[in-house]
């Protein structure tokens, strides 16, 4: 649908000037709808509306003011510094603006580079507007008769990813595993986490802007039964109720954890199957296969309790086969509607199910620019790079009076990124995408010379920049190349194009990698220790809000949702920087294997608060609910207020050992869960808070602000 709703829009903006017999119009009309494309964003009919008013006003003021300022260089350069920063940090206010705001920012360099090619100053920003509104239509098309398409697919991407997820799960019970193996699977499993958590916070806004305009609709109610499903199967997956090394040297010889492997595998595929069931509008079928695999894994774990095998580790391959029973009886009983009735789906509660981060009027939005007013602030340091890069730039397009040399601004725009690693990345799929695009293009603009040949390659060639341009950057850049190529051929300087296409992308890389290195950059406002202790906080309140069900019930309130989605988003944003470390420059390896390690430990000490999490019911046993509280307690002080309170710890093992002692009999209980997963806590906690005290120091807390300007 989204290739034929792009296939339409490009055929409009190609043949449309060709039957009217002004084939120049194609060139701000095709660029117009790039513009849009890049600035759709997912919402209600109403609100889309809105939004795309929003747009095409940001466009006309960009274009126009590109149009009126051109002639003045000062000026210009001014104007260019002052609509980069104010557009950016207009991202502050959420996704929605920092995507207009960006598509606004392209219109202005395309409107630079077109700028000599109609008379009057309106006539471009109208028509690049013209451009934009005509894709607007289109998608306003499709809301209408598709209201609910896109949150499919984003609900369709949410079980891709958590198949995804539960496959690297399913890793760990490799018993083949060497430790340095171990722990890399680990932190693939951490950087899978963190796309999915990244892409269910993507869902959940996509989801609250339908609920806020639903009138009862059974597919709006039961994509909130999916979201809310993918979150429960999430917890359970992420839940670990032992250390899967012990078990690996345990069972080293047994088929039960190559049992447990496959298991996880097939709930992996479950979860890619269902995304295609939700994609295609078509009915998830379970697969009966499970209930065997379940029934042969019973019995290998019987098996081994009647070999006498270690009853701790027995009775937590048992809380794990449970824990796997209830995600196959989420997918099992997707589909039935008294699994829909068992949710609340009353549209006054729903502020108690998703909290609503949207704005809340003025002070609000004052509020969230003004955080953002500080080189401490990622948004803004990026909007102070650009603006700073793009001016750097355009001095230089003015000293060298290249024919074609804002491209270079507008490669410079595309590939700059807020980080360095992501910047880096960007370069060298820009400048390979480039070559490819001229190398395809110029022999198509050769042996395709009519203009009824190469509009259809134009709207191929748009097509499928748009499909693949969140997948594949190399192969989207080599399309849009085309594209442009084209474009310029129909202003009679295809081949003239081609040569400076490529010159200008190489420059305008090196000045995105001269921003990015040097203006402000990352590695010189690293605050690891905040990061750090954000995550710890987290954690900690993850944890507080599962020890106050225990006491009080189960409940899938808000409150607990909040605390549940912060920690994973803290361990997240903590897997995504520990990931880029290694790619930047003069980074000490000491202090990158030890956030390795971090990391490794941090994502261990989550899955074993979520198996707490996933099995949480009130508890009638006193004792285990003040040693609890203990617990709680003596992390939180080990975590956040570097104690170290070693008799505490001593004396609540102690205890530990003998309950779990006493009750080794009672197979499966729900306090045998808790002490066994305050043990697998207390186990990991004192290598966890070492390695929190030695990253808690700050290497640049003494440096200015403006020094690395």
């Amino acid at each position: 649908m989204y290739a034929l709703r792009m296939m339409i829009a490009f055929a409009g903006t190609a043949f449309f000037p060709y039957l009217i017999d002004r084939q120049i119009l194609t060139i701000p009309l095709t660029l117009g709808v790039v513009a849009a494309g890049i600035s759709n964003i997912d919402d209600r009919f109403s609100v889309h509306l809105r939004n795309l008013f929003y747009t095409y006003i940001g466009f006309f003021v960009a274009a126009s003011s590109v149009q009126l300022l051109f002639p003045y260089p000062v000026l210009f350069a001014l104007g260019l510094i002052a609509s980069c920063i104010v557009f950016i940090l207009l991202g502050s206010l959420g996704p929605r603006y920092a995507t207009i705001s960006y598509g606004s920012l392209v219109v202005a360099v395309y409107a630079m580079l077109g700028v000599h090619l109609f008379d009057n100053w309106y006539e471009q920003p109208l028509y690049l507007v013209a451009g934009a509104v005509w894709y607007g239509l289109l998608t306003s098309i499709s809301y209408l008769v598709f209201p609910v398409r896109n949150l499919d697919d984003n609900l369709s991407a949410c079980y891709n990813k958590l198949g995804a997820f539960l496959y690297a799960k399913s890793n760990l019970f490799d018993a083949d595993l060497n430790a340095q193996e171990f722990d890399q699977a680990l932190i693939d499993l951490s950087l899978c986490n963190s796309k999915l958590v990244a892409i269910l916070n993507a869902t959940r806004i996509s989801l609250l802007t339908r609920l806020k305009g639903d009138r009862g609709q059974k597919d709006t109610r039961r994509n909130l039964h999916y979201y809310f499903v993918a979150q429960d199967i999430h917890e359970r997956g992420d839940s670990a109720h032992i250390d899967y090394q012990t078990l690996a040297r345990e069972f080293r010889y047994s088929d039960i954890l190559f049992r447990f492997q496959r298991l996880l595998s097939t709930q992996s595929r479950a979860c890619m199957e269902l995304a295609k069931c939700i994609r295609l509008h078509r009915p998830y079928k379970h697969n009966p296969r499970f209930a065997r695999a379940f029934e042969r894994l019973k019995q290998s774990i019987h098996s081994q309790y009647d070999q006498g095998r270690n009853l701790i580790h027995l009775n937590a391959l048992t809380l794990i086969l449970t824990n796997l029973k209830e995600i196959d009886a989420q997918l099992a009983n997707m589909e039935t509607e008294r699994s829909f009735l068992q949710k609340n789906f009353d549209r006054n509660d729903i502020n108690q199910q998703l909290r609503d981060d949207s704005l809340q009027g003025f002070a609000d939005i004052w509020q969230r620019i003004r955080q953002n007013l500080s080189p401490e602030s990622v948004l803004f340091r990026h909007a102070v790079r650009l603006s700073l890069v793009l001016l750097l730039a355009y001095i230089f397009i003015q000293v060298t009076g290249l024919e074609y040399g804002y491209w270079i601004l507008l490669t410079a725009l595309f590939v700059s990124q807020p980080n360095f690693n992501a910047t880096q990345r960007r370069l060298k799929l820009r400048i390979t995408g480039t070559l490819a695009g001229v190398l395809i293009g110029l022999p198509i603009l050769y042996f395709v010379p009519s203009v009824e040949g190469q509009l259809v390659v134009l709207i191929i060639a748009g097509v499928l920049f748009f499909e693949l341009r969140s997948r594949q950057y190399a192969q989207a850049t080599a399309f849009i190349t085309l594209l442009a190529l084209i474009n310029f051929n129909l202003d009679g300087s295809g081949f003239d194009a081609a040569l400076p296409r490529i010159t200008d992308t190489i420059i305008g890389c090196f000045f995105a990698w001269l921003g990015v290195s040097f203006i402000w950059p990352d590695w010189k406002f690293r605050r690891l220790p905040r990061l750090v202790n954000r995550a710890l906080t987290a954690q900690c309140n993850y944890l507080a809000a599962v020890v106050r069900q225990y006491h009080a019930g189960k409940s899938n309130d808000m409150d607990y949702r909040i605390k549940r989605r912060a920690a994973h988003n803290s361990d997240a944003e903590l897997a995504s920087f520990i990931s880029t470390l290694a790619t930047e420059p003069d980074q000490d390896a000491i202090q990158v294997s030890q956030c390795f390690r971090f990391l490794c430990l941090n994502h261990t000490f989550l899955s074993y608060i979520s198996a707490l999490g996933a099995h949480r019911e009130e508890l009638k046993d006193k004792e285990v609910l003040s040693l609890l509280d203990q617990v709680l307690v003596n992390i939180q002080g080990a975590l956040l207020h570097a104690q170290t309170p070693k008799p505490a710890l001593q004396h609540t093992t102690e205890l530990l050992t003998l309950r779990l002692q006493n009750m080794s009999a009672q197979t499966g209980s729900r306090e045998q869960l808790v002490l066994q997963q305050i043990r697998l806590l207390m186990s990991v906690l004192p290598e966890f808070a070492t390695l929190n005290q030695s990253l808690s120091y700050d290497d640049h807390s003494d440096a200015s602000a403006l020094a690395p300007l």
